[in-house]
Parts: structure tokens; sequence; C-alpha cells
């Protein structure tokens, strides 16, 4: 019996501390207060459904389940139409689950760099100070730069039980053949280059969310009776008292659930010490909005009492900006992630047996790059005006991040059954910015959700799309199980142009180290544009929608996460990030959650 719960029981009325969202942050938060004191009183909010033992969850190899339309563990925001993508609306996927994001990720461990945090400029957050909290955080397995990491964190890092080793090594030379140095460890905060990755995986196989790490043992040991989480229930608003103290929350049954109790009146939980938000980039802005506290103009067309003006609540939405392209290989089957996720494979029977396939994510190599001076040159003078004025002399600040997958992401349609890998750019730095507020009280009406991809002026975010489509061309060209291009997942050039390369390895008469470079002329160039801007999506990771920085920055939090304006309200999640992060964001958000634990437990006078 744990104190986890559908339906919270009538005794409690108010406790200590309200952690609004069990995602990625939200429970290492709530199991740090747990073990600093586990007497105090705390409930824990999520909207989403307990996540324990879930096999699409533990299993690394099911995380393509997590992310169908009909899985209830993700929730699905639409944009706005956006001309600059085509007219198109995108959907944005966030973990709706107990773990968040760290639930249904891809478990890609990648830490952000030294420059990142250095430049947020806030007191408490920079990179040595994090470092701390990097190495709280994990257990990592393997070798890697001395002191650079955990030894006894709740969350292990390894290469996992299984790899695609033919296809890794081929990648990391190929990337090494276009230029770029392979790293043993590239997560030391300054390295450029490609690397044999680990992830957030066990050695025996499972997915490392913080819910199965920091959450279920602590509700399930006996040890921290004040520990209680309360699940399918959404928080509405925070309620503040005459002071401007955040005092309680009202809460109601998620009707996607609970269809039987979407009739049951709200109900109001207060707390005696404080109020945590994490309901994550785009759940956040919208409880402080529904709160009262946000952009006067805002909740004024949204009919919601102002209790205090903070401009910079929803502002700054931003995302690493991904395309995916996908080729045809010579791999064997078993070897590429496609049977499982092409319904090939006998699933029960990969779990009957305990397959260590079970237990990999399709992804064992990653790259972090740059462009050479030759390649900024050819981008353009705008292009080179913002190099030069962002990253020419931060030499450890990459523009890219190219991921490399054994096996086909996207929509696989109509593709043929076969063994397939992918590349995915994503740009690192966007320029671009976007929004979401509320367009009216009720928790159910309607986002006014901009994403802002591609709307820079400058057109510095296109360009950072352009190269690398054309760099990871030339890197799949040059590995030994390229068998050719998927072509409906790569532009389409005209007969004739020379960037129309057809992709058939037959016709590959020159050994790759020295194969020469597609050449493109202007008009392919504004095709791969028009490919881009029908194709670019979310990398799932959003942040900055209630930035931390000083009020006249659009600032939302101070540096120990409190809220600008009112009292006892903190925010804990990764739409806190002032600046954004040369990394997958799964490490930020962990030592976001480990930080903020820190903040609250020092506040509350918990040192032990």
């Amino acid at each position: 019996m744990t104190n986890l719960y559908k339906l919270l029981p009538k005794r409690i009325e108010e406790v200590d501390v309200i952690i609004a969202g069990g995602g990625t942050a939200g429970c290492i938060v709530a199991a740090r207060l747990a073990d600093a004191d586990s007497n105090l009183s705390i409930l824990v909010v999520e909207s989403g459904r307990d996540n324990y033992e879930s096999p699409t969850v533990i299993h690394p190899a099911l995380w393509r389940g997590n992310h169908v339309p009909s899985d209830p563990k993700v929730y699905v925001h639409k944009s706005a139409k956006e001309k600059q993508l085509g007219g198109r609306e995108s959907l944005i996927q966030v973990g709706n689950t107990l773990g968040g994001g760290s639930s249904i990720n891809l478990m890609m461990y990648v830490r952000a760099q030294k420059c990142d945090f250095d430049s947020w400029n806030m007191e408490g957050w920079r990179s040595e100070e994090m470092g701390h909290y990097m190495r709280k955080v994990e257990t990592y397995h393997g070798t890697g730069t001395e002191n650079k990491h955990g030894v006894d964190g709740p969350i292990h890092v390894s290469k996992g039980p299984f790899r695609s080793t033919e296809s890794e090594e081929d990648f990391i030379n190929a990337m090494m053949q276009v230029g770029y140095p392979r790293v043993e460890d590239m997560q030391d905060l300054k390295s450029i280059g490609v690397e044999s990755i680990r992830k957030y995986v066990s050695s025996d196989g499972r997915r490392q969310d913080t819910a199965h790490a920091y959450l279920h043992p602590r509700l399930r040991d006996g040890k921290h009776p004040g520990l209680h989480v309360l699940v399918e229930t959404q928080v509405v608003r925070v309620m503040f008292d005459e002071d401007l103290r955040a005092s309680a929350v009202e809460l109601r049954p998620n009707p996607a659930f609970q269809p039987d109790r979407a009739d049951d009146p709200a109900r109001v939980v207060k707390a005696r010490k404080l109020v945590v938000l994490s309901c994550g980039t785009l759940g956040t802005p919208s409880v402080l909005e529904r709160s009262g506290v946000g952009q006067a103009e805002v909740l004024e067309n949204a009919g919601v009492p102002l209790v205090t003006n903070l401009p910079g609540v929803g502002h700054d939405y931003q995302d690493h900006h991904l395309t995916m392209s996908c080729y045809k290989s010579n791999l064997p089957s078993g070897t590429t992630t496609d049977d499982i996720h092409g319904g090939y494979a006998d699933i029960p029977k990969l779990l009957s047996n305990q397959d260590p396939i079970l237990g990999w994510n399709g992804i064992d190599a990653s790259s972090k790059i740059r462009p050479l001076d030759a390649e900024v040159e050819r981008l353009g003078d705008k292009f080179k005006q913002c190099w030069d004025e962002d990253f020419e002399k931060v030499e450890n600040k990459p523009l890219v991040s190219l991921i490399f997958v054994a096996g086909l992401l996207g929509d696989r349609g109509d593709i043929p059954q076969g063994q397939y890998f992918s590349m995915a750019p994503f740009t690192a730095y966007p320029y671009s910015r976007g929004h979401v507020h509320i367009t009216g009280r009720s928790i159910d009406d309607r986002l006014d959700f901009v994403t802002g991809f591609l709307t820079d002026k400058s057109g510095f975010d296109l360009k950072t799309q352009i190269w690398p489509y054309k760099k990871q061309r030339e890197v799949a060209r040059r590995m030994r199980i390229y068998e050719g291009e998927v072509s409906h997942r790569h532009p389409s050039f005209p007969p004739g142009s020379t960037a129309a390369y057809n992709g058939d390895i037959e016709t590959i008469e020159e050994p790759a180290s020295t194969m020469k470079d597609i050449v493109y002329a202007p008009a392919d160039d504004k095709i791969i544009e028009d490919w881009i801007r029908m194709n670019l999506t979310t990398c799932w990771h959003g942040i900055g929608t209630c930035k931390m920085a000083p009020l006249s920055s659009l600032g939302v939090v101070d540096e120990n996460l409190g809220v600008h304006g009112v009292q006892a309200l903190k925010i804990a999640d990764l739409s806190v990030i002032p600046g954004n992060v040369g990394s997958n964001t799964m490490n930020t958000a962990l030592i976001i959650g480990e930080k903020a634990a820190d903040v609250i437990i020092r506040e509350l006078g918990l040192w032990q």
C-alpha cells in the first residue's frame, strides 16, 4: 500500500509543500524534500497516469509506443498555423505520466556545454556550481574525464546491454572522414566532435526515469509517510492570500482519464509552506496565467483577475529545430529498431526471453559539430555576422547536434519492411522565439501557442538547417552500411541537378576516403529551404517561457527560482532556462530538479 492516489483522501486538506507536476524535475524535488524530512507533508499532483513498471516506459526499445497519438502517456499541444512553416500546425508532444519526459524520451545522455551555464549570468548557476549536480544525479558506468562523473547517484548512465556496433563505428568513421574528431568523453562540457554515447539506461537495460529512480522507491519503503502522490489530476490554478503568498492550489480530475468524475467540483488543497510549479515549458506558464500571474493584457483578454503583472510569462518559447532524413542500409535484421518499431518483431517473445535488444534505444553515436571557416563564408553575410558575434570566439559552442539512429525515424507510412538508418540534426541555439498564453479562464480553453520556428529576421536558423542537411548526406554516403536514400524523406531535386544524387550504392565507384562532395546550385538550396519549412519539427526540448532573469529582462523567476512579485511560489522545470543549451535537455532538467531541491531545503531550514 502506497500513498499514491487517483482520488485524494478527504483527510488531506492541507500539506506543507505542493508540487504541481510529477515530471522529470518534480519527482526529484519531491524525493529530496522527503529525504530531508520524512515527516514533511508533500503532495505531488500529476495530470497523467502512474508509470510504475509500464512496459513501454521501462524497456527502452519500446519508446516509440509512447509517441503514437492514442497513447495516454503523451499530451499533444497543437500550435497555430504558421506561414513560415508552410502553413502547418506543429504538434508538440509532452510527457503526460509520472516521470514526465524522462518516461517517454529517447534517453540520450548529453550534457550542456560550459559556455551555456556561464552565459546565463545567474548567481549559483555557473558551470562550476552545476557540475556538482551533474555528478550528484548519476552513477556513471564507464571511463571518462576524471572528476566529471558521478559514482553513486540515482540515475544510471551506461551503454546498456545491446548496441549495433557495426553501424555505430561506421557513423563515427564517416564523421571522422568529413573532418570531426572522435572524442572519448564528449560530456566534459567543452568538446566538439563525435562520440560513442551512453544513455539513461542501466547496464541491465532499464530506462532511468525519475519516477522509478526517485519517487517510487520512497513511496514503497515505508520511511517517507509524508510523501503523497495524486495522479490523473490537473492543477487549475494557484491561489494567493492577501499578502500575495501562494497558499493553495485548485485541482480537478483529469477528464481524459476519469470521465465519470468530469462534473465533480474542483477541490482546493492548502499549502502551509510552499507551492512548486513543475508543469513544463508549456504547462507552467498556463497555470501561472490562470492564477493571475502574467502580462496584464493577456490576463484581461482571458478574463482572469490580475494578481501581479509579470510580462515575461509565456514569452520567449524556444525549442531545438529538428529535421530527419532516412537511408536504406545493408544491416542484418535485429541490428536496427525497424523490426520492433515496424511491427515485425514478436514483442511478447522478446519480453519473455528478456532479450537484450529491449534495453536499446537505437542510438549509439552522436555529435556536436561546427562548420569550417569556408562553410561559414558560403552560408552568406547575415549568417556570418551572427556566427562572428555569437559562435566564432566560443570554440566549445556547437552549431548543431547530429544524431545517428539505427532505424527509421518519423512516420513509417508505406515504407517497405527493411533495415534503415536515420540522421537527425538539431539546431543547438536557435534565434527564433515563440510564445504560449491562455485565451480564457478555463483549463479547457485553447492556448494561443506559436512556436516561432524559423522566424528570426537574419535567416540564421534556416541556414543552420541547410548546412547540416548537406553535411549528413555526405556522412551517409561514406558509410559502408549505406544502400541509398529513402527518397520521400529528402528534398526532391529535378532531373539533371547535380544535387539529384539517386542514392544507389552501385553508382559509387570511388572509395569513401576520396569521394567528392555533392555540388548544389542556388536552385537546389531553394528546394532544400522549402523542404525544411515543410518538415522541420520539434526536438521535444522546449524551454524558456518562465525564464530566470531580472524583471527588466522579462524574467519570471529569480536565481532561487522564486516567482517575481509573489511569495512562496517557485518553478522547477525547463521553463526557467534563460538561454539554450547545446545538448539534449534531460540532463539539464535533472540538475534543475536537484538544484531546486537544495534551494528549497535550505530555505525551509531542513539542512541536516
